[in-house]
């Protein structure tokens, strides 16, 4: 079987499995002054050291959470602002917690209206503001303007936190150069465990604890660490730089799969976020005509594991908000396949996939050209 779905989460890396494992068969806990607890905090610190270093922060800068979701709504449940500002093409775990919030439009491309971002921005009278930019977009891949938004954004004092979860090993991140308060970390994105991320702070901005208990994460999130899985976080943050090495080679796959398919559907076929910058690991492309679910389940019986989009929880196949806050319609946003490559992507696998295309777009033509006799 294929694996062509790295956005939802990537395979965890050997070396990964190996540092959890052996974190496993010891106990303690990291709250304990023994020697047991000493150890598994030793384990806890030097992750969270390597996880500071991915994005160039000082270790005391990293809160530990259960993913990405739960440090997206820390961000916004563990304070209270006036005005709430988001992307319309966030993450749920940035819409949901926001109902309220400014939403700012992208153009067709699925990158954020800069114009637009401003009037939004200028708006709001309130004294306690916060502006949540995702770094780059899960679905379509394509690399939001972060530095401009941020320059907006604090020209109008607001507060911003940008979700990283999708950038970490495919794009540097220096958490000082972006010019955020808050930014978001996943470890299943990188080859690590899941159930594991990061909300890294800024070093002056305050941040009310969302989960109340005991002191652990410097007082600001309750509850015994993960030991196990905070060292394969840990572990992935290091191997970080080694993705970054394989980016040309992926950005190569990437395009190749993206103008085979091209050849192979003309017009019938749709690249979303095509002419904007995105990372090398991701395609999302529409065969028109053709569900998303359709293609999934072909792509699934032909050996290639592929999504329609974002990870939902019901494991069900749905529209992408993205591709409609983008302008497309059903004919496209309902049929839209997300290819993502990555770590242990091999040559042969685009060629597969490429080939498990063709016969489902020649066996579909076939079927409409039957139907139309």
């Amino acid at each position: 079987m294929i694996y062509l779905d790295y956005n939802a989460t990537a395979p965890m890396k050997p070396a990964v499995r190996v540092a959890m494992l052996e974190a496993m068969e010891r106990h303690g806990n990291p709250s304990s002054v023994h020697r047991f607890g000493r150890i598994a905090r030793r384990y806890v610190e030097e992750a969270r050291a390597a996880v500071a270093a991915l994005v160039g922060v000082k270790p005391a800068q990293v809160i530990f959470t259960s993913g990405g979701t739960e440090a997206n709504n820390i961000v916004f449940r563990g304070a209270e602002y006036g005005s709430y500002v988001t992307s319309a093409i966030e993450h749920d775990s940035i819409l949901v917690p926001t109902p309220q919030a400014e939403r700012i439009p992208v153009n067709d491309d699925g990158v954020i209206d800069l114009a637009k971002a401003e009037i939004i921005l200028q708006q709001a009278k309130t004294s306690s503001k916060l502006l949540s930019i995702m770094l780059v977009n899960n679905e379509t891949g394509v690399i939001q303007p972060l530095t401009e938004a941020v320059r907006l954004a604090k020209a109008n004092k607001y507060l911003v936190h940008c979700d990283a979860v999708q950038a970490a090993g495919r794009l540097p991140i220096d958490f000082a150069k972006l010019g955020v308060d808050f930014l978001t970390l996943s470890a299943h994105k990188i080859g690590g465990p899941q159930g594991v991320g990061a909300l890294v702070v800024g070093e002056k901005t305050t941040l009310r604890a969302l989960q109340s208990g005991g002191g652990q994460e410097m007082n600001r999130r309750a509850g015994t660490e993960n030991v196990a899985g905070i060292v394969g976080f840990g572990v992935a943050a290091q191997l970080a730089a080694d993705d970054l090495r394989e980016v040309p080679k992926l950005c190569v796959w990437r395009d190749r799969l993206q103008n085979k398919l091209k050849l192979i559907a003309g017009d019938e076929a749709v690249v979303l976020g095509a002419s904007a910058p995105r990372v090398a690991n991701t395609l999302c492309i529409a065969m028109r005509g053709i569900s998303s679910e359709t293609q999934v389940m072909a792509m699934d019986l032909a050996g290639i594991a592929v999504s329609a989009g974002s990870a939902c929880s019901s494991g069900k196949v749905k529209s992408s908000h993205v591709l409609r806050t983008m302008g497309f319609d059903e004919t496209v946003a309902g049929s839209a396949l997300r290819l993502s490559l990555g770590w242990n992507t091999q040559g042969q696998d685009i060629e597969r996939c490429i080939d498990a295309w063709h016969a489902l777009y020649q066996r579909t033509h076939n079927e409409k050209q039957s139907a139309a006799a």
